[in-house]
């Protein structure tokens, strides 16, 4: 088995792994052959001659002790003291007694065996690759297309060298994909399962989905200039996201919503038309919560923040919109804050300003401060 670095160099090249875990892969088929034609007990080394593009195969057997316990355990990998200074008196405790062991004189039980085991290890070096490589795009948008769709409502995605699963409760609700659809959905992680094996667990419900599509439609978010401090959601109904920037003469609300909402109503299409409010992020709690429980109007508010608790007072006709249908206003408050909101009913009606941070001014209709002009 001359030149054998090009024949693993080969495998490489097909199996599109590198040329250093195909050698590992090699040594430990070698290793594992050896110990079957011996014993799984018995310890062998692997060296490697990169001149001559050849291998060879060591068994090792290691001095101990005469009463170290590993003479029973693993008799094949250790040896005496007393025995081994029976063969050469300057052995000492430590030294190792190494023998050549040449796969070729067991014949085609070896070649078998080895061919086995360098397919497996192969296989295993191809799968770790491919881990690390999707590892790296946690929390990333991944396209792909629908491969089918089994018993289970499960949705198989073909993702490059990967499938991709995205199981019912990973979808929106109401979302349905057929047999050659393209779509998009955040990688949660890489997993190894006996049924699937190697594959993707993919999602479209998840909070940093939301933040990834608004990366990839709003440049200033991309690039860092807006920073996303936190998203809620309630998949297909309605999300919150509160947005902040270190920039005086950067508008984050504007940024994301874009020219006549057309970035915001890029994702919400995504989301199959989920409704996302964006809220400016204060590190003010009471500030933060009011905004996040808008369209509604609040008159005072406590805040707790050892235990997280905010007790808002409310006039009657703000206290529906501070709900919101089914609860999801508050509780989208509620999630993106960290603070439990507790709402307190006042008597009164609030009125909505254009701008209250503005001073009312009065129009008047006297122009004798005009007369001199005309003079």
């Amino acid at each position: 088995m001359e030149k054998i670095l090009d024949i693993i160099e080969a495998i490489a090249h097909e199996k599109n792994i590198s040329k250093e875990n195909a050698i590992e892969a090699f040594k430990e088929a070698l290793v594992n052959t050896a110990k079957k034609l011996t014993s799984q007990s018995s310890t062998f080394e692997v060296i490697i001659d990169n001149d001559t593009k050849t291998y060879s195969i060591n068994k090792v057997i290691t001095v101990v002790a005469d009463d170290d316990e590993r003479l029973e355990e693993e008799p094949d990998s250790y040896i005496s003291l007393s025995e081994a200074k029976e063969f050469d008196d300057s052995i000492e405790i430590g030294d190792q007694l190494k023998e050549e062991f040449i796969l070729e004189e067991h014949g085609r039980t070896a070649s078998a065996n080895l061919f086995r085991e360098l397919e497996y290890h192969v296989q295993r070096r191809i799968e770790q690759d491919l881990f690390e490589k999707y590892r790296e795009k946690v929390g990333t948008v991944m396209l792909g297309t629908v491969n089918r769709i089994d018993s289970e409502d499960n949705t198989h995605v073909e993702i490059g060298e990967l499938k991709g699963i995205l199981t019912r409760r990973n979808r929106i609700k109401g979302e349905s994909f057929k047999r050659g659809d393209t779509i998009r959905a955040l990688l949660r992680y890489v997993s190894v399962d006996p049924q699937y094996g190697l594959f993707l667990e993919l999602t479209r419900t998840s909070p940093k989905f939301l933040e990834a599509l608004m990366a990839n439609e709003v440049p200033e978010i991309a690039d860092g200039v807006v920073e996303i401090v936190g998203a809620a959601r309630i998949p297909g109904e309605r999300a919150k996201i509160a947005l902040k920037t270190d920039q005086m003469n950067v508008d984050p609300i504007g940024a994301a919503v874009g020219v006549k909402g057309v970035r915001i109503n890029a994702v919400s299409e995504e989301l199959n038309g989920e409704n996302i409010d964006c809220i400016e992020y204060s590190p003010i709690p009471e500030i933060y919560i009011t905004r996040a429980l808008s369209p509604a109007i609040t008159q005072s508010i406590k805040v707790d923040q050892e235990e997280k608790k905010a007790i808002i007072n409310i006039t009657g006709d703000q206290k529906a919109k501070a709900i919101g249908k089914s609860g999801i206003n508050i509780r989208l408050a509620s999630m993106l804050t960290g603070y439990t909101i507790e709402l307190n009913e006042v008597e009164g009606i609030t009125e909505r300003q254009a701008d209250s941070s503005e001073p009312e001014t009065t129009k008047t209709t006297d122009t004798s401060a005009l007369e001199s002009l005309f003079k």
